[in-house]
C-alpha cells in the first residue's frame, strides 16, 4: 500500500505519523517511511536546491519541474521497489503537494502541474492520502514557536500563499474522495495520532 501525507505548513504530519507507524509495526506490518522532496541521495540534492532560502529568484516553473524530477527519482529508487516487495510505503508529501503549491498557490494551474507529474510518475497514485487540515495562521504560528524545525523557502511565503495551498488541498479532497481522508490537525496530538492510525487500519482491512 502506498500512503501519502499532505497538508499546509505546520500541520503536524510528522508527529502524528510517528505514533501511527510505531503502532503498525507492532501489528507486524513492514513500513518504509520516506519524504518528498528527497528520500534518496539524488532527490535529497534536488531538495536542497528547491528549499534553499537563498534561491529567491527561482522561477515557479523551474520549481515545479524540480519537484517532478525529484519525485521521479524517488519512485524509481525507493517507492516502487518497496511496493514490489509488499511493504507499506508512508511518504510525507507527494504529487498532491505540487498540485496545491505550484498549481494552486503559484497559479500555474492544477491541470498543467498534474500533467507534468503524471508523466514523471507514470500515473502512480497513492492508495490513501491523509490530509492534515489546519488553518494557515495556526500552522505558521506552530512553525514560529518551534525552534528545532527546519525553516525553508516555502515557509517564508506570505499568508495569502498558504491560504491558497489549503484551499487547493480541500478542493483536491473533494475531487478524489475515494483516496482522501481529512484529519482535523487542530486537535490534540493524541487525537490526531489516533485518527491517523484509524484511517490507515480501516483502509488496510478493506
Amino acid at each position: 500500500m502506498f500512503i501519502t501525507l499532505e497538508g499546509p505548513e505546520g500541520s503536524g504530519k510528522t508527529t502524528a505519523v510517528d505514533a501511527a507507524v510505531k503502532a503498525l509495526e507492532q501489528m507486524g506490518y513492514e513500513i518504509v517511511r520516506t519524504r518528498e522532496p528527497g528520500g534518496t541521495p539524488i532527490s535529497e540534492q534536488i531538495r536542497n536546491v528547491i528549499l534553499d532560502k537563498d534561491n529567491t529568484k527561482m522561477d515557479p516553473r523551474t520549481e515545479a519541474l524540480l519537484y517532478a524530477a525529484s519525485r521521479r527519482q524517488h519512485l524509481v529508487e525507493k517507492v516502487w521497489p518497496a511496493l514490489k516487495e509488499g511493504k507499506i510505503v508512508v511518504c510525507d508529501r507527494y504529487l498532491d503537494s505540487s498540485l496545491a503549491y505550484q498549481g494552486g498557490a503559484r497559479g500555474l494551474g492544477v491541470e498543467e502541474i498534474l500533467n507534468v507529474n503524471l508523466f514523471a510518475t507514470e500515473n502512480t497514485w497513492p492508495d490513501l492520502t491523509l490530509l492534515f487540515d489546519i488553518k494557515p495562521e495556526v500552522g505558521l504560528a506552530r512553525i514560529a514557536s518551534n525552534a528545532n524545525r527546519e525553516v525553508n523557502r516555502l515557509d517564508l511565503e506570505k499568508l495569502e500563499f498558504h491560504k491558497k495551498v489549503r484551499d487547493t488541498f480541500l478542493a483536491l479532497a473533494k475531487r478524489y474522495p475515494d483516496r482522501y481522508v481529512i484529519i482535523d490537525a487542530s486537535q490534540s496530538r493524541e487525537d490526531v495520532a489516533r485518527a491517523t492510525l484509524e484511517a490507515i487500519t480501516s483502509r488496510l482491512c478493506k
